[in-house]
């Protein structure tokens, strides 16, 4: 789909109102993440990575020896949530050995999405600092758009932390950020065709030679199967994966089986 073929552009964005049920999705999260936590025995929760508030992530280490490191980001369009509605999604990693790290940021208008992924690049090596070994990084959403855009060319990241990033799962990611300006969403996001331009993953080159997924449900609305076959098409290491009759909010149920094929391609080797 093009560009010129969009006439309402908040539309093209609106998930929740093409799933039915959508509300229940989110009382679900919190819900489980809240039991996982409280389950989860092998786990530091609120660690401090930077000064902001909301500047804090979770770790939860298997129950054997780990394996390395996952970084997974939320979403909500950089506007709500935090890692607290998330924690269950690490089970499938955990049980295939991994640490799992969950980061919150602090969240527009309060923050500009440039402000969100540096704060991303600082948790990322906050963490590798943490857990030795290989990392993986994985994002739904807008956590899929701050995932790919830490191993750009334009990186935070330092040569010894990227050097162990193996793969990246952006899952329904979003790497063209150039038309959220014609969205409500904007007034928030305040997004400047500069800054719109120099946060698109998909217009940059990427720092390493890495494999990336872009992992997008079926059921997604057409907007976001642009945007990921569009971040396919741009890097050459990134291959383009449709999961079918999947939608936005049950895309990255694979994340909580530890037999998935989306765990198995995160953490393949």
């Amino acid at each position: 789909m093009s560009e010129m073929t969009i006439t309402d552009w908040d539309d093209a964005y609106s998930n929740a109102a093409y799933i039915p049920g959508a509300d229940d999705f989110i009382v679900r999260w919190a819900q489980d993440a809240e039991a996982f936590r409280k389950s989860w025995v092998e786990k530091d929760l609120d660690v401090v990575y930077g000064e902001g508030d909301r500047q804090r992530f979770d770790v939860f280490r298997p129950e054997r020896k780990s394996k390395g490191l996952v970084v997974f980001v939320h979403g909500g369009y950089w506007l709500r949530f935090d890692k607290s509605s998330w924690s269950h999604f690490s089970s499938g990693c955990l049980a295939k050995g991994w640490t799992v790290c969950l980061p919150s940021y602090e969240l527009a208008p309060d923050a500009r999405i440039t402000d969100i992924t540096r704060q991303i690049s600082v948790a990322v090596t906050k963490a590798a600092a943490r857990v030795a070994g290989p990392i993986r990084l994985a994002g739904h959403s807008a956590g899929g758009h701050l995932v790919t855009r830490m191993i750009c060319e334009d990186t935070r990241l330092s040569e010894d932390v990227l050097a162990r990033i193996e793969r990246v799962a952006s899952i329904s990611g979003l790497h063209d950020l150039r038309p959220l300006r014609n969205t409500v969403m904007n007034k928030s996001l305040q997004l400047s065709e500069e800054e719109a331009v120099a946060e698109s993953a998909a217009l940059m080159k990427p720092a390493i030679d890495c494999p990336v997924v872009a992992w997008v449900g079926g059921a997604e609305r057409p907007e976001f199967l642009r945007q990921s076959k569009l971040l396919a098409d741009a890097w050459p290491t990134a291959t383009y994966r449709e999961d079918p009759d999947r939608h936005h909010f049950d895309v990255i149920d694979g994340l909580k089986k530890p037999d998935s094929e989306l765990i198995e391609t995160l953490l393949a080797s």
